[in-house]
């Protein structure tokens, strides 16, 4: 039998979905699942996205331009002109969802062998970008007793040599919640502009910020435009992960024109979903604002209630909507299984992110998961009570 390529072998298996059976196999036992493994929340899209869907009248559904219909781009302009982000429809190429974006970036910027510096724990299909572009990542590794900062600038430096080809950050980050702080970014602008790297920037989050400190987009970075790609998606910011529309935003015309053959050998983005992302740029300003404030109360819930089990420990997560913390288990792989075909409570369960997916090296994170708040408020606390029943029963194992 033909093998499968070394590619495909090294590719990891998504920390979030890999427990997908384990999972589908509990439900038909009839065990309810409280699921926080992965982002997808439970607030609803907004109603002028929906209206939009709803009303397409089409005779036929065509392919688009390649980079996107003109008039999206020209409203995520509009959009991204509220953050400070100075653009031009020109900038942006619309994405088949943040993920292409990322690829695309990859594939047009590293060659095999080259390698990105990432803060981790990182975005897990980071990983099996790299490894589709045959890029490798060098981690520095943030800590969770130091609420996930950013390491010392210096902690990068060592890992830049003739190889080097960008830097790779998540702002505000997934999966830890850190938002990045002013001096961390000047710090990162000033080694990009040093050994003259690219800074990949998912800004997925923006919207999702609850303290004090300001948003620092890599677009905010004076000096280094040439070197910025940013990854957006509307996928958080309306809750429409299924229409699959991100971008890829970029000042650097060499580089447009690079990734623009990769969107022209995938032809175009999702008609559907371009329909629906542009009519939602129109949502209104209360949209927004209820929705930050459910994410608000959603943190509050999780992290007290967290920290309140004993032996479980979060930091609290500055943006985004996820959290990354320590549970007083020896393997968070083997509890997060556990969870799905070994336990209930009273007919339910929970389903966790196991962090060491998050990390490049599969030894580090082992009693660590991610949990995303993105349910409400009644079915975090339940999900809280469950969590903490597993602990107990999954710790008194061997007692009985």
């Amino acid at each position: 039998m033909p093998r499968i390529s070394q590619r495909a072998e090294e590719m990891p298996a998504s920390p979030i979905r890999k427990l997908v059976p384990l999972a589908e196999a509990a439900k038909a036992r009839g065990t309810k699942i409280y699921h926080l493994n992965i982002g997808q929340p439970d607030v609803h899209t907004p109603q002028v996205g929906l209206d939009a869907l709803k009303h397409i009248d089409r005779k036929v559904l065509e392919y688009s331009p390649s980079d996107g219909y003109r008039s999206l781009r020209e409203k995520l302009v509009g959009y991204y002109d509220q953050y400070q982000i100075k653009l031009t429809a020109d900038d942006i190429i619309i994405t088949t969802g943040g993920s292409e974006a990322v690829l695309f970036a990859f594939m047009s910027c590293l060659n095999p062998g080259d390698e990105i510096i990432v803060p981790e724990p990182a975005y897990a299909n980071y990983m099996a970008f790299a490894i589709s572009a045959g890029a490798v990542i060098r981690p520095v590794i943030s800590t969770i007793e130091d609420g996930f900062s950013l390491p010392g600038i210096e902690a990068f430096e060592r890992l830049i040599n003739e190889r080097t080809r960008g830097i790779l950050i998540c702002n505000p980050n997934n999966p830890t919640g850190y938002l990045y702080t002013r001096k961390e970014m000047n710090q990162i602008r000033d080694l990009v502009k040093k050994y003259d790297l690219f800074l990949f920037s998912d800004e997925v989050y923006r919207e999702y910020i609850y303290t004090g400190s300001p948003y620092i987009s890599a677009f905010h970075l004076e000096g280094i435009e040439n070197n910025v790609v940013l990854i957006d998606s509307v996928s958080k910011r309306y809750s429409e992960c299924g229409i699959r529309i991100g971008s890829l935003i970029t000042k650097n015309k060499e580089l447009h024109a690079a990734v623009m053959k990769f969107c022209q050998a995938r032809l175009s983005p999702p008609l559907i979903g371009q329909i629906v992302a542009e009519a939602s740029i129109d949502a209104p300003r209360q949209y927004t604002i209820d929705v930050y404030e459910e994410y608000i109360e959603r943190r509050k819930c999780l992290i007290d209630g967290l920290n309140k089990i004993p032996g479980v420990y979060s930091p609290i997560p500055m943006g985004a909507f996820y959290t990354v913390a320590r549970l007083p288990v020896d393997d968070s792989d083997k509890f997060c299984a556990w969870c799905l075909t070994d336990f209930e409570y009273e007919g339910e369960t929970i389903m966790l992110a196991p962090a060491s997916g998050f990390y490049t090296d599969p030894s580090m994170g082992r009693n660590e998961v991610r949990i995303a708040y993105i349910l409400k408020k009644e079915d975090l606390q339940r999900a809280l009570l469950i969590l903490g029943k597993a602990l107990e029963a999954y710790n008194n194992r061997n007692n009985k």
